[in-house]
């Protein structure tokens, strides 16, 4: 028969592996029947390799429980016609009905919870309404009607997260999303002069990231934390929170990542009134934008390129003194900065 495309597919998407995967077509089999199903991670693999081309019935049924799709759009053929399933109604993810008196009568016998499966299609759905709220933050800037969206989208995340079944893969990057969502509520607080509520939400974000064990969510976090702290004149609390963002993984990988917390970190030291290592940061800066190329990024971060680093140039130029530098940096970043930035062109014009 051949190798089976389609459950391959099926079964990456969800981001669950072969052993998980039975597991859960067992559990629907004890479901319906009393009795924990006989799928084995060997029966997998002989389906995905094509040598078994139609499951038995109980198999099937749990195969259309969990990928919420027939057996048929799962790339297996019947032999003959095809066998009554082993449930009246066509079984969904989303719904499993268990009915009739033996039922009933088993008050002992825990319910089965009702749970759907989240794929990385959830996530992708997850992250689009995010993007639209960082499109709405690089509009407006922070406020407090985008802090409650982005805190609502972070609930129903993990709201998400804790009542549905999920692969390993998948519920990591549901944390990276709410962590992307709390992130996006701690920046309006800081946009909008609220420390407070920042740092209540950075904490929160710092948590769901080291659950995601998401690199450039933990980048975005020291990144918020490093302009809180500048905000309030904890300048070496800054500098401390730009090391550690030069520390995270997301900057050995990514050279634009290295160069915002560079940037970051420059800030901090010429608040601090050390000259020398804030035009060392800078350099450094620059040299990590300069080897940086176009490849796909998290939304958040497109604020930042040579535009946002000539503004932060500007800043750290100013607080050493360096007017004219200041000044020139400002015009460049001006010149460079997208439309779409209003709010930083009004702080650098400002």
């Amino acid at each position: 028969m051949g190798d089976n495309a389609a459950l391959r597919q099926a079964i990456a998407e969800l981001g669950i592996s072969h052993v998980e995967l039975a597991h859960r077509i067992n559990t629907h089999t004890e479901a319906l029947t009393g009795r924990y199903g006989t799928c084995t991670e060997r029966t997998v693999h002989n389906w995905v390799a094509g040598r078994t081309g139609w499951p038995n019935a109980r198999q099937r049924a749990g195969l259309e429980a969990v990928f919420d799709c027939t057996a048929e759009q799962l790339g297996f053929t019947p032999r003959g016609q095809r066998s009554v399933s082993l449930s009246e109604e066509p079984v969904r993810r989303r719904t499993f009905i268990t009915a009739g008196p033996t039922a009933a009568a088993a008050v002992a016998a825990p319910m089965l919870a009702t749970r759907h499966t989240v794929g990385l299609s959830d996530v992708g759905r997850m992250r689009a309404g995010l993007q639209a709220l960082d499109a709405l933050d690089d509009h407006q800037g922070g406020h407090a009607t985008l802090e409650r969206a982005a805190l609502a989208g972070a609930r129903q995340v993990i709201d998400l997260q804790q009542n549905s079944t999920a692969g390993e893969r998948v519920r990591r990057r549901l944390f990276s999303v709410a962590a992307d969502f709390t992130a996006l509520a701690a920046w309006s607080c800081i946009d909008a002069r609220e420390p407070d509520r920042a740092r209540q939400h950075l904490d929160r974000c710092a948590t769901l990231a080291g659950l995601a064990q998401d690199s450039t969510a933990q980048l975005r976090v020291w990144n918020s934390i490093a302009i809180l702290a500048n905000q309030e004149r904890r300048h070496g609390d800054a500098v401390a929170a730009g090391r550690a963002a030069q520390r995270t993984g997301i900057t050995r990988q990514d050279p634009l990542f290295a160069s915002l917390a560079h940037a970051r970190t420059a800030v901090g030291l010429a608040n601090c009134g050390d000259r020398q290592g804030a035009l060392r940061s800078l350099g450094l800066a620059g040299d990590a934008l300069g080897r940086a190329c176009d490849q796909p990024r998290p939304t958040w971060m497109a604020f930042y390129g040579p535009a946002e680093l000539h503004a932060l140039t500007a800043i750290a130029r100013d607080r050493l003194g360096d007017a004219e530098q200041a000044e020139w940096a400002s015009h460049r970043a001006l010149a460079t900065l997208p439309e779409r930035f209003r709010r930083n062109r009004a702080l650098a014009t400002a």
